[in-house]
């Protein structure tokens, strides 16, 4: 595989910031139709007449969904390009919120109301891998080098913010278990479809802005699956920042249900699932302007991920105490100002350390590993709590759940995979190698050879 020498390219600011907004526009409405229900997952146990076990299976269905879904994701992404890709997604995404809205009292019977809105969580699961890989694929395909990383933290951080949308509206729309109705509104999810469809006109500019991105995704798919089983670096990455990954599932999603138990209100629980992504969004930012100009992903990332442990221990020990609410909503600030800015820094790693390989098979193949241990996770935290036979400071409901082992263990997981990515990963930046080659050497021949993935 070569790089072709590239004359920098001069994009028009709108194209990218038409691919940019429909990209946020996409990636917002998937994440906030993901925790819809969980931000009040009482309320909603009530009304859909199931367990808080059910209610997190509404969340969990997205990883579930995600894990064989993923690699035909990257593929298409890869092969078939963006435009069909994000199209497709949004379509999903709509029909699912639309099959929502029919698990309405007065649409189905009781005990049909939870099966029509898994249903419709299901076709909204199904879109979110079309959707949440594309943001490091449009930063490679639209974006020069000096613009990647802030390009894909703007896309990338329209996640947290659908996360935010649902932790403030939910507790705020369902008081009650009458007002769960109120959550599955679709109008939204067809005003974006209807954007992106017509919106979305072409997968790539008409100049790629860097010699990557002329060859981007020009490795077969599956002879890049092999080359990253070989990539210890990549590897390394995988394993560890697909913890990181699931250990942010687990706070979006169990967050009301730990703090409950300490009498904190769904209201308070919603605001530091608020301050969590907000803190998140501004470190992001910070962040991706800094490995922008400085080019240092691996010291940012390692930085940010030992903080993030600290942060993690310190939540597994505020969340148990009542009525601390300074420490708890501080720390959740600070889980999220150094746990989700690495988000995006570590997707550009990802593809930086795997180069040649296409950015949606090495980015979603990170994904996939954050997905199946959210699941793992999600279920083990699950099954060690315990029911607790007196409760007077609960604000949960009809059963309370001690959540001290399991915020023990999922602070020694964070803190476990936190050492192992500090001490063992190690790599070379690839892709920037592959392009400071075709520059330095414009006149002595057309192209030059990329980097082998292979560490």
């Amino acid at each position: 595989m070569s790089l072709k020498v590239q004359r920098p390219a001069v994009l028009s600011d709108q194209n990218q910031s038409e691919a940019l907004v429909l990209l946020l526009s996409t990636n917002f409405s998937s994440f906030q139709i993901w925790l819809t229900f969980a931000p009040v997952a009482d309320q909603s146990a009530q009304y859909l007449k199931v367990s808080l076990d059910a209610i997190n299976w509404l969340s969990l269905v997205y990883m579930v969904v995600a894990i064989p879904l993923s690699f035909g994701t990257t593929w298409m992404l890869d092969t078939l390009g963006l435009r069909i890709t994000l199209i497709l997604g949004s379509w999903l995404n709509m029909l699912g919120a639309m099959l929502r809205l029919v698990g309405q009292p007065y649409a189905v019977s009781d005990d049909m109301r939870f099966l029509v809105v898994m249903l419709g969580q299901t076709l909204c699961a199904l879109a979110q891998p079309l959707i949440i890989f594309t943001p490091t694929k449009v930063a490679a395909l639209w974006f020069p080098d000096h613009q990647r990383a802030t390009a894909n933290m703007i896309a990338s951080m329209s996640n947290p913010l659908g996360i935010l949308l649902a932790n403030v509206i939910s507790p705020l729309i369902a008081k009650s278990s009458a007002e769960i109705p109120m959550l599955a509104y679709g109008a939204p999810t067809c005003i974006i479809c209807f954007l992106a469809t017509l919106g979305i006109r072409t997968s790539q500019p008409p100049t790629p802005p860097s010699a990557s991105a002329e060859s981007s995704g020009s490795e077969p798919f599956v002879q890049g699956l092999k080359l990253l089983l070989k990539n210890k670096a990549y590897l390394v990455l995988l394993l560890c920042f697909g913890s990181g990954i699931a250990v942010f599932t687990c706070f979006s999603t169990l967050l009301e249900q730990v703090l409950c138990v300490r009498g904190y209100t769904n209201d308070f629980a919603g605001l530091c699932g608020a301050l969590f992504i907000v803190f998140g969004i501004v470190g992001a930012g910070a962040l991706g302007l800094y490995v922008d100009k400085t080019k240092k992903f691996i010291e940012a990332t390692k930085i940010n991920m030992g903080l993030t442990a600290l942060a993690c221990v310190a939540f597994s020990v505020v969340s148990l105490m009542p009525r601390q609410k300074f420490a708890v909503a501080a720390v959740c600030s600070l889980f999220g100002l150094f746990g989700f800015s690495i988000y995006p820094v570590a997707m550009e790693l990802s593809v930086e350390c795997s180069y040649p390989v296409g950015e949606a098979t090495s980015a979603g193949l990170v994904f996939v590993s954050g997905q199946v241990q959210s699941v793992l996770y999600i279920i083990v935290l699950q099954a060690l709590t315990t029911r607790l036979a007196d409760s007077p400071q609960s604000t949960c409901g009809d059963a309370a759940f001690s959540w001290r082992v399991p915020l023990m263990v999922l602070a020694g997981l964070c803190s476990f995979f936190c050492c192992i990515f500090i001490v063992f990963f190690h790599s070379r930046y690839r892709r920037l190698e592959a392009e400071q080659e075709a520059s330095y050497r414009p006149k002595r021949g057309n192209s030059t050879a990329a980097p082998s993935a292979e560490t």
